[in-house]
């Protein structure tokens, strides 16, 4: 067996083409142009990267973005005067601010002094609880991400048994709950679950989110499942340089499951995707107007 590859590229720039339709709709509609504020705090050479990629494609599908960033030994009040401020600011309807924090902010405090509206992270304590008790909420944006690439594999998830490999708040709790809204059956595992590889063996759906390179083996998946690899670890290679792999060992795992994701070009790419998303669903939300057909 050789596994289907699912290609999150591809996804990702379909879903990033439905937002722009639906930004430039508004705009003629409503006159209406969702912002995105991007707030990074120090000089983190990968977190560079990402918010450069997300300012690039917040202007590519027809949004505002804006983008600020301060120096590492910003103060906590400093930063939380910034976030007051976006939050004030109505052509403003989305706010990220990039993780992680240096050691001497709290990162907990930061998120919770978000609007709740405009948290397109889905990190805000409100929202949290909105999707634990089934509400409407933002959600964050690579749970929703692996969601949409199963989806695409299987259409419903309804009755499916489902594994995820990891308990954070970022991916792993939100994950079992959106898994939870399609009707699948989920277990969430982490480094204290007995005998892990054969938990993982019962899954149709095979969610890897624990940080740890290529942990996953053939013997961790059911024959024919589906994995998601959120992982992105960035190991030595033969040549001393640097390669980027997932918490799945991509190659052996492709040999028993029916359909993977890669890494790059799996999750990542769904994850920025997923933000556009969220950002429209604000701004919307904000104007009062209904959801968006994405």
């Amino acid at each position: 067996m050789t596994a289907k590859v699912i290609d999150g590229k591809a996804i990702a720039a379909e879903l990033r083409a439905k937002v722009a339709e639906e930004v430039q709709r508004l705009a003629k509609a409503h006159g209406l142009m969702p912002g995105l504020a991007v707030v990074l705090v120090g000089s983190n050479p990968a977190s560079e990267v990402y918010v450069g990629s997300k300012k690039k494609m917040t202007v590519e599908a027809g949004m505002r973005s804006f983008d600020y960033t301060l120096a590492e030994t910003v103060t906590e009040q400093d930063l939380l005067a910034q976030i007051a401020r976006l939050n004030a600011d109505a052509s403003v309807n989305g706010i990220l601010v990039q993780l992680p924090l240096p050691p001497h902010i709290d990162s907990q405090k930061v998120i919770a002094a978000i609007d709740p509206g405009k948290d397109v992270d889905g990190f805000h304590p409100m929202n949290a609880g909105k999707l634990a008790t089934g509400l409407s909420a933002l959600v964050p944006c690579t749970p929703l991400g692996c969601v949409i690439l199963a989806k695409r594999v299987h259409g419903s998830l309804a009755g499916f048994d489902a594994v995820v490999l990891g308990r954070s708040n970022i991916v792993g709790k939100p994950l079992a709950q959106l898994l939870l809204n399609e009707n699948a059956t989920v277990t969430v595992t982490h480094s204290k679950t007995r005998d892990l590889a054969a938990v993982c063996r019962r899954a149709d759906l095979l969610f890897a989110a624990i940080g740890r390179p290529e942990m996953v083996k053939a013997d961790f998946i059911k024959p024919g499942a589906t994995v998601i690899d959120v992982g992105i670890n960035r190991i030595a290679a033969d040549d001393g340089k640097k390669r980027i792999v997932g918490d799945v060992a991509y190659g052996e795992a492709s040999a028993v499951a029916g359909a993977i994701t890669p890494v790059p070009g799996g999750v990542g790419p769904m994850t920025i995707a997923c933000l556009l998303v969220n950002t429209l669903r604000a701004a919307c939300a904000s104007a009062g107007l209904p959801p968006p057909a994405v």
